[in-house]
C-alpha cells in the first residue's frame, strides 16, 4: 500500500515510528507492506516512488524542521501535483485542526478523493464542519473514508459503537471526550486553582500555548458532531452544537460538588434532538467520571442498555495506532470487494 502524508507533527512522525518497529509483523498479520512515497509538511515535500526512507525521514524532521531536508534537489511541495505523478492509493490527512475554514485539510481530503485516493484523517475540521458533505463525496468516487483517529486517540470509540454495538439502536451517548479539560477539572478537585491547573497542564504537554479550542469547548463539540454524525446517523455540523467551555468554572464550583459527591466534567450529549456540551455535576459512581487525562463515553441503546468505553483520548502514539487500524480496515474492505 502505498501512502501520501500531508502533516509531519508527532502524529506523523509517531506513525512513521510505528511502521518501522512493526513492518514485518503487519504484512504477516494482515498483509500489508504500507510505503510512504510522498510526505508534505508546510515548508516542502519529500517524494519517492519506490518508497521514502523512514529513517533518513525522520532525521530530516527533526534536525532541520522540514521533510525538504530529505532531498534538496526535491523542491515539489504541491499535494496536487504530486498526486498527479506519483502512484499511490491512500492519502493520510494530518494538518493541524482549523474550526474556523477547515483548511488546509478541507481541501486536501477533497483534493484526494477527487483524485481517486482513500483518505484517513485524523484532523477534526474538516469533519466538524463538513462531515456530511464528505462523506457523500466519498461515496461518489467509491472512496474509504477512515477518521478513527478523530475521536478518542487511540480509543476506539467510534468503532465500539459502530462494531460492537452492531444490531443494537444507539437512543443517546454522553461522555467526556477532552482530555485537557478533564485533567484541569481534576487538578481543581484536588485543590488547585483554574489557573494553577491551567499551567500544569501546559507544563505536563496536555495543553497547548493557547488552550481555547479545548477550554471554550470548542474539542469536544467537534468531537461530538462526528460521532453524531457517523453513530446516530444525524446530519449536523458544529454549528449545531450548544456549547460552554469550563472557563467559568472556579475552585469554589469544584468544592461544593465535591461535598454533593458528585464531579464537576465537561461533558458532551448526543441524542437525536439535542446536542451539546457543557460543565455537568456528575455522581462519582458514575463510568464516566474518570479523572486525569482520560477519555470516557456512554451510549444508551434501545434494548441491552448502557454500554461505557474508558481510554486514553490523546498522544502521537496513541492517535498514530488509529491510523494502523484504519489502513487495516482499508486492506480489508478492499480485499473483500475484490473476492
Amino acid at each position: 500500500m502505498r501512502l501520501i502524508i500531508v502533516g509531519f507533527g508527532v502524529v506523523g512522525q509517531s506513525l512513521a515510528r510505528i511502521l518501522l518497529s512493526r513492518a514485518s509483523d503487519l504484512y504477516t498479520l494482515y498483509g500489508i507492506n504500507p510505503k510512504i512515497v510522498a510526505c508534505l509538511d508546510s515548508k516542502g515535500s519529500a517524494v519517492s516512488p519506490a518508497g521514502l526512507d523512514l529513517h533518513r525521514l525522520l532525521e530530516a524532521k527533526i534536525s532541520k524542521g522540514t521533510v525538504a531536508a530529505y532531498d534538496k534537489s526535491h523542491l515539489q511541495s504541491s499535494l496536487t501535483g504530486i498526486m498527479e505523478n506519483i502512484e499511490a492509493e491512500i492519502l493520510i490527512e494530518m494538518t493541524p485542526t482549523n474550526l474556523d475554514d477547515a483548511e488546509p485539510g478541507l481541501t486536501n481530503i477533497i483534493s484526494g478523493m477527487r483524485a481517486g485516493k482513500h483518505i484517513i484523517t485524523v484532523n477534526k475540521g474538516p469533519l466538524a464542519l463538513a462531515f456530511p458533505s464528505l462523506v457523500e463525496l466519498a461515496d461518489y468516487n467509491n472512496i474509504r473514508f477512515r477518521f478513527s483517529g478523530t475521536v478518542g486517540g487511540g480509543t476506539p470509540i467510534l468503532e465500539f459503537a459502530k462494531r460492537c454495538l452492531n444490531g443494537e439502536r444507539i437512543v443517546s451517548f454522553n461522555g467526556i471526550l477532552n482530555g485537557t479539560t478533564n485533567y484541569i477539572l481534576t487538578k481543581m478537585e484536588e485543590g488547585l486553582s483554574f489557573h494553577d491547573a491551567l499551567n500544569d497542564a501546559k507544563i505536563k504537554g496536555y495543553a497547548e500555548a493557547m488552550p481555547l479550542l479545548d477550554l471554550e469547548g470548542y474539542d469536544a463539540a467537534s468531537k461530538l458532531v462526528i460521532m453524531a454524525n457517523w453513530i446516530m446517523g444525524l446530519k449536523v455540523t458544529i454549528r449545531d452544537v450548544k456549547r460552554e467551555g469550563i472557563t467559568g468554572i472556579d475552585l469554589v464550583d469544584v468544592q461544593k460538588a465535591s461535598i454533593k459527591k458528585t464531579s464537576i466534567k465537561l461533558v458532551a450529549f448526543c441524542d437525536n434532538i439535542h446536542l451539546e456540551v457543557k460543565p455537568t455535576m456528575i455522581q462519582k459512581i458514575d463510568p464516566i467520571c474518570v479523572n486525569g487525562t482520560l477519555n470516557a463515553v456512554t451510549f444508551r441503546s434501545e434494548y441491552s442498555g448502557d454500554k461505557t468505553i474508558i481510554g486514553r483520548g490523546a498522544g502521537g502514539m496513541e492517535t498514530a495506532s488509529s491510523i494502523i487500524r484504519d489502513l487495516i480496515e482499508i486492506r480489508e474492505s478492499i480485499a473483500k470487494n475484490n473476492l
